[in-house]
């Protein structure tokens, strides 16, 4: 059985919150990272990271566009503007990510630092963007950082790790009471379904039990069913099996997935898919391109926003699975 690894920095993160005197080092997966004085311009690349300096009453001076749930087309998600508007400040420097990171628009802003603990970054990306400041990257694998430690790097990279660990503290709050309002969730299962091709559903994608969204099912109080497990691969954050050993799924009560109506009428009448018996129960939860669409991929400004919704949908799946 595969079991998710904490690795060498995510044991390392609770020294982090005690001592904020400098130099700090913050260890990751391409090595460590040494912030010698408290940074005061902040920059952001790739989903999310702006949230954590933003709720911590920082702006940063820049961040990335939202590239998915942005219901204006402005490049920020509700839940920040919100937040912005609260802190009476303009939206910083947007850097377009649709073909990866604008290095030089990041440089362009000057950053003591450059926060990345919830990314996607390659090494070569890693080293291009140390040479503009210090980059806080993710601890284990791309994509793979779970809320609490994308909060703990980011806010110690900020050297403001007591107030992370406050936010990490309020937001738990927020999810036992979501939790509490919704006892159906407990002890059911929940796979994510992904990227599936309407026309051709002969592959299943699915995010593993490594993905940040499959380890939010299990704040919800869901479980991770043992299929997931068995198909999750060290350090990925999606799999694929073939259509043709779906059985393996047979211990899935809730699929969510990203997609729309024509989405939901091909697994229903997929001669493969409907025999699942989450689909065959319709306890199926679908995520469209909106803000509550963000809701699966916990951040510290958008889960007060979405929470309820997301947990009341979720609700109404597993009472189908019953």
């Amino acid at each position: 059985m595969i079991r998710l690894a904490i690795g060498l920095a995510a044991l390392l993160l609770p020294a982090l919150a005690a001592a904020q005197d400098y130099p700090i080092t913050i260890p990751h997966a391409f090595g460590s990272t040494v912030i010698a004085e408290k940074p005061q311009r902040v920059a952001t690349v790739n989903s999310g990271n702006h949230e954590v300096p933003l709720a911590l009453g920082v702006v940063p001076v820049g961040m990335a566009a939202a590239n998915y749930g942005d219901d204006d087309g402005d490049g920020v998600l509700p839940w920040v503007e919100e937040k912005l508007a609260e802190l009476g400040a303009q939206t910083p420097v947007l850097f377009d990510e649709g073909d990866g990171i604008d290095f030089e628009r990041v440089a362009a802003t000057q950053p003591d630092v450059i926060l990345a603990a919830y990314s996607g970054l390659t090494q070569a990306d890693y080293d291009t963007l140390s040479r503009i400041a210090p980059v806080v990257a993710y601890p284990d694998g791309a994509w793979t950082t779970e809320w609490r430690q994308m909060i703990r790097m980011n806010s110690a990279g900020m050297g403001m790790a007591a107030e992370g660990d406050a936010l990490i503290a309020r937001m738990e709050g927020q999810i036992a009471q979501a939790i509490a309002r919704h006892p159906q969730l407990q002890g059911k299962t929940a796979m994510f379904v992904t990227h599936l091709d309407t026309t051709n559903l002969s592959v299943i994608n699915f995010y593993s039990a490594n993905d940040t969204r499959v380890k939010f099912f299990q704040d919800l109080g869901l479980s991770m069913p043992e299929s997931v497990i068995q198909a999750t691969q060290p350090g990925q954050f999606f799999g694929s099996i073939s259509a043709e050993r779906i059985d393996a799924f047979d211990d899935v009560d809730i699929v969510v997935t990203y997609g729309g109506p024509v989405l939901l009428a091909a697994m229903r009448q997929d001669p493969l898919f409907r025999h699942m018996p989450a689909v065959a129960n319709d306890a199926i939860v679908v995520l469209r391109n909106d803000p509550l669409g963000n809701a699966a991929n916990p951040t510290p400004l958008g889960l007060p926003y979405v929470l309820e919704d997301y947990a009341a949908l979720l609700a109404e799946a597993a009472q189908k699975s019953e």
